[in-house]
């Protein structure tokens, strides 16, 4: 089903000061409403630097040439050694899809602050303890570009542009990643899902957690291979959003129509019963097939709408899972 959106003036990007006053506000109801119902998800609980392999770094006189990271050292053509991550850590991997389909929104949120609010959500839920947290954001376009570094502002973006946010701990580098996330320009074009989750899969990392956030508009085929092979090291959530105009169509006469990625403008006459009990079912059946998909790579699915209350959604979410694992299952 083609991606179509009612035609809107753009939406105003929030001043940083107000970008800053959301951020705050978003961690203090998560705090409020989800502290407390993630305890104990560690890999181990031996003190120490740990044996797990994680990002690799450019070598410094007094490293251990031990931990030497020989394939880096040879693409490079700069020695790089290959940090170790404690297995008394949690490790949380992020990937935000940003592209042209998430800046659309006809309830109380755009897609896009809703992406921005589950990171917040799940950032808070693994920071503590020092846990680490890091991200790959995709904006669209389809092109790969390679990983940047980040110091707590928004990443370079551009058409294509895959970004990666290293993997790090503590509140401050927390808060960073998020300010990242939140200033990240959406770019016109189609993105490319599937190579956004692949981004977690290379370099392969220890076991730990991998959240998807995404609309997940993108053909099943071209993400549910690399969410099975994520599925197959880490433990997985998918974070679905959802807007109410892609599920139905109001009762509103001519509506003009333009999918955000393509640039295609069409104008649709509404006030047809059989056109908006057609647009209803083959959006129920997209989002069976995604359902589908996403059962069948073994990963948790939580869908957020942009006219709920995504905090409350994302509450019994929890809970039921927290549930489900006291009961001795996974799901």
């Amino acid at each position: 089903m083609a991606r179509a959106a009612p035609v809107t003036s753009p939406t105003p990007r929030p001043a940083p000061d107000r970008s800053e006053a959301v951020l705050s506000r978003l961690q203090l109801l998560v705090t409020r409403k989800l502290d407390g119902m993630l305890q104990g998800d560690y890999a181990g609980l031996l003190p120490g630097p740990g044996s797990e392999a994680g990002e690799s770094r450019e070598y410094r006189p007094g490293d251990d040439v031990r931990r030497m990271d020989w394939p880096v050292t040879a693409r490079t053509t700069t020695p790089h050694v290959r940090r170790t991550v404690a297995d008394r850590e949690l490790e949380t991997w992020l990937a935000l899809d940003l592209s042209a389909s998430l800046d659309f929104g006809t309830g109380q949120w755009l897609k896009r602050e809703v992406v921005v609010a589950a990171a917040a959500a799940i950032t808070h839920l693994t920071v503590r303890g020092g846990n680490r947290i890091g991200a790959v954001i995709g904006t669209g376009g389809g092109a790969s570009a390679p990983a940047r570094r980040w110091r707590g502002g928004p990443p370079p973006s551009g058409p294509g542009v895959l970004t990666r946010l290293p993997a790090r701990s503590g509140r401050k580098e927390a808060q960073g990643l998020l300010r990242a996330v939140a200033g990240t320009a959406i770019q016109p074009g189609r993105g490319d899902l599937g190579a956004l989750i692949e981004m977690l899969n290379r370099p392969p990392r220890r076991r730990g957690v991998a959240v998807v956030v995404s609309d997940f508009l993108a053909p099943a085929e071209q993400w549910a291979r690399p969410m099975r092979k994520l599925r197959a090291r880490h433990d997985v959530l998918a974070i679905e959003v959802v807007d109410p105009r892609e599920l139905e169509l109001p009762d509103v006469g001519v509506l003009p129509v333009v999918d955000p990625e393509s640039g295609e403008l069409h104008e649709v006459q509404t006030a047809d019963p059989r056109l908006r009990q057609r647009y209803a079912e083959a959006a129920a059946a997209q989002r069976a097939t995604i359902a589908a998909a996403l059962r069948g790579a073994g990963a948790a699915h939580l869908r957020l709408r942009t006219d709920r209350d995504w905090l409350l959604d994302m509450v019994r979410f929890v809970a039921a899972q927290r549930h489900a694992r006291t009961r001795g299952t996974t799901r």
